[in-house]
């Protein structure tokens, strides 16, 4: 580089090159702090100036992005939870193990990845407001709920195509392993208020008492150790 020529191109200081790489931070500041209001506060009550203000930046500038509440949204549910399909489906191909490993796996990285953190605070919030905000509804059924049905199914087919898994009925069996995810949503956002004080709900463990209770069932199989607090 020619000497003259460093003083001529924008440096860390350049004022010109931080409104830069401000500009290009925007969209994820403000993706960032939609998230933390919806879930807090919900899709009715979070006020577009809110997240505006929160982000730091201007009402204007969040519509210069998002150019409503409701785009807004969707915009964070992809970011978030549908946009990272692609990357679930194509870790479900490569997935070596065999099919009882692969739903212990799938079940502990959902909790680890999704699960633990602020996104799955909305479903939450759609459980709470999809009857008052039906494109919100409908939106999160494609985006979300029918991949999420989908990549299910692959897993759950699988098994029963390399002999490993009966299903007694396909479509019922999905719900099955949703309804584990949804009991700790529900006890992460709402219900964990509720839980009895000394008994902390684990999820871990949870997770994996619910997996190898959809692997085996609660009837006894010959060789299997006594279950704890059993009678001798």
């Amino acid at each position: 580089m020619c000497p003259i020529s460093k003083f001529l191109s924008p440096t860390k200081d350049d004022p010109q090159a931080k409104r830069e790489r401000r500009k290009e931070a925007r969209p994820g500041e403000l993706l960032d702090a939609a998230l933390d209001l919806f879930v807090e506060k919900g899709f009715a009550a979070t006020r577009s100036e809110e997240v505006a203000a929160r982000a730091g930046v201007s009402k204007g500038t969040l519509f210069l992005y998002f150019p409503s509440k409701e785009e807004l949204f969707k915009a964070v549910v992809r970011e978030n939870i549908s946009g990272r399909f692609q990357e679930w489906n194509a870790e479900f191909e490569t997935y070596q193990g065999d099919s009882s490993e692969m739903l212990r796996y799938c079940m502990k990285a959902w909790w680890e990845k999704l699960g633990a953190g602020r996104a799955s605070g909305i479903t939450k919030l759609v459980i709470s407001e999809a009857r008052n905000f039906p494109d919100i509804a409908a939106f999160y059924q494609q985006e979300v709920i029918v991949p999420g049905q989908g990549l299910i199914r692959r897993m759950l087919q699988r098994g029963v195509d390399r002999g490993e898994f009966y299903v007694h009925d396909m479509d019922y069996a999905i719900y099955s392993l949703i309804a584990p995810m949804m009991f700790l949503i529900m006890m992460k956002h709402s219900l964990g208020a509720c839980a009895p004080q000394g008994f902390p709900l684990e999820p871990e463990r949870y997770i994996a008492s619910q997996v190898e209770t959809l692997l085996h069932g609660f009837c006894t199989r010959p060789g299997d150790p006594p279950a704890a607090g059993a009678k001798a």
